[in-house]
């Protein structure tokens, strides 16, 4: 018999932060990937993994993206000469019909943005944003019921393989 360990899944390398209540929060239809126009001291934190996603929102203003409350604290090591601002508003880079998408959603059908997740590609950083409606109580109760029967269902399997 094979011992099982309790260790969480690992994140791949590319990962830099995972906002893991997003899913929770919200049922998301469909996702994007979005560049992000940073300062120098940002990249060297993002490189140093310290970002926080948890409070963040997206917002669509006047044909452009931006990311807010996102947290990237700077490194003790940061210039002198620069003032970094770890909660600045950071613009989003998306294709136009993208912006378009995403204006229509969150103005008529009352969506809203969630950054998910913020990765490297390519050597630049990259954000996940999901278009998803907030859930309410119930339905994260209805959640997490069907989540538990499916774990038990594969307990039940396995067992009797």
């Amino acid at each position: 018999m094979r011992a099982v360990s309790k260790k969480k899944p690992k994140i791949p390398s590319n990962v830099i932060a995972v906002n893991r209540k997003a899913r929770h929060d919200f049922s998301l239809e469909e996702t994007f990937e979005a560049g992000l126009a940073l300062e120098g001291w940002e990249v060297k934190s993002l490189r140093a993994g310290r970002v926080s996603l948890q409070e963040a929102y997206v917002v669509v203003r006047r044909g452009e993206a931006w990311l807010i409350g996102a947290n990237i604290p700077p490194l003790p090591s940061a210039s002198t000469h620069v003032h970094p601002d770890p909660v600045r508003t950071r613009k989003l880079l998306l294709h136009r019909g993208e912006l378009a998408r995403l204006t229509g959603a969150t103005e008529r059908e009352g969506y809203t943005l969630v950054p998910l997740q913020m990765y490297w590609k390519r050597g630049r950083a990259k954000l996940q944003i999901g278009l998803g409606k907030g859930k309410k109580k119930h339905d994260k109760r209805d959640a997490q019921k069907e989540q538990d029967w499916n774990r038990q269902k594969e307990r039940l399997l396995k067992h009797k393989i």
